[in-house]
């Protein structure tokens, strides 16, 4: 295994998330009239059916991505750069906050999903702040920039390469051009100079 594929963390889902599928879906069947005999036929299947997708669900962490996989009938699997994560959200909502649990929202750059939707939204995970943060801390290691890379030089400072470029032809070709840009400079300079 790689550094890249080294698991930073595997998210555990707790039980009550069960609870709360039925207890949501029983309240939308509810509200509906309609659905109110269905109830009991739901609850029958649903607590089978839960925990097979509980036991499917899965979110890892790695140092690069967060890897989702779940469903029953047909799998989902997305995996999900760090460097494209935007922002991870927590949601929770009446029936979630009775039941002590929370969802997470990840949103991505460029994001193909339905506008203003997360791209993937987990609800029970155990600690669910301690991973968000997780994440967080993971993408904020990745496009965190290194000693020396991201900081521009000061004006008229000689930049240092790292040893592994020093006296190569890389070398020679920079240093030129920035002799020419010094003296388009300069010019520049001359062209301002009041007369």
């Amino acid at each position: 295994m790689n550094q890249a594929d080294e698991v930073l963390a595997v998210a555990s889902f707790n039980p009550k998330v069960r609870w709360y599928w039925l207890l949501s879906a029983t309240i939308v069947m509810v509200l509906i009239v309609v659905g109110i005999p269905l109830v009991p036929f739901y609850w029958l299947i649903g607590i089978f059916v839960t925990q097979r997708y509980l036991d499917r669900l899965e979110c890892v962490l790695t140092r690069k991505s967060l890897r989702v996989k779940r469903g029953l009938l047909v799998r989902e699997e997305k995996t999900i750069p760090l460097d494209k994560i935007t922002d991870v959200g927590l949601v929770e909502g009446p029936v979630m906050r009775w039941l002590d649990l929370q969802a997470l929202s990840v949103e991505t750059a460029g994001q193909t999903g339905r506008q203003g939707g997360a791209l993937v939204r987990l609800t029970g995970i155990v600690d669910t702040r301690g991973f968000r943060d997780r994440i967080l801390q993971a993408r904020d290691d990745l496009t965190a920039p290194h000693s020396g890379g991201g900081e521009l030089a000061a004006p008229g400072a000689t930049p240092t390469l790292p040893p592994s470029v020093e006296g190569g032809e890389v070398v020679s070709v920079l240093r030129e051009i920035r002799g020419v840009l010094e003296r388009v400079e300069a010019g520049l300079n001359n062209r301002d100079a009041p007369s």
